[in-house]
């Protein structure tokens, strides 16, 4: 027989709240009037990046400036306490600020629905500390191909 281990995996504290702001986010969004669901979301967005400090807050604003430019149809919407946004509902592109998990960089991420496929290898992820106007056009590109 096998042996059994003492040691449980266990969510951080940090993932834990982000767990909690999702479920959060979800009966919130079950109470809303889904016609308004483009304006609450992007209300909510702005918000949380207003709540950011420093570099995240200016790295929020300008990814938030990039997604709305370059793919007018996602929805913004929070998604386990970040910016994010959808399409159909189903998340395409979100932002991480680096004091969410305490990390050293933000991040800026693209799900399933994006379709970024580049051969059988492509990135999904970004890490962020600043970004140059070639940075901004290069995920400005990457949005409008995860849009489409």
């Amino acid at each position: 027989m096998g042996t059994s281990s003492t040691s449980a995996v266990a969510f951080s504290a940090d993932e834990r709240a982000a767990m909690k702001e999702h479920a959060r986010e979800l009966k919130a969004g079950a109470r809303r009037n889904p016609r308004n669901a483009k304006v609450d979301g992007e209300r909510d967005v702005l918000a949380k990046i207003a709540e950011m400090e420093g570099s995240d807050r200016v790295l929020g604003e300008k990814i938030h400036a990039i997604v709305t430019a370059n793919a007018p149809e996602l929805t913004a919407k929070l998604w386990y306490g970040m910016p994010a946004y959808a399409r159909d509902g189903k998340v395409v592109v979100h932002f991480q600020c680096a004091a969410k998990f305490k990390s050293r960089y933000a991040t800026l991420g693209f799900s399933d629905p994006a379709q970024l496929d580049d051969g059988t290898v492509w990135p999904v992820a970004f890490a962020l500390t600043s970004l140059t106007a070639e940075d901004e056009a290069r995920i400005g590109e990457l949005v409008k191909k995860a849009a489409s």
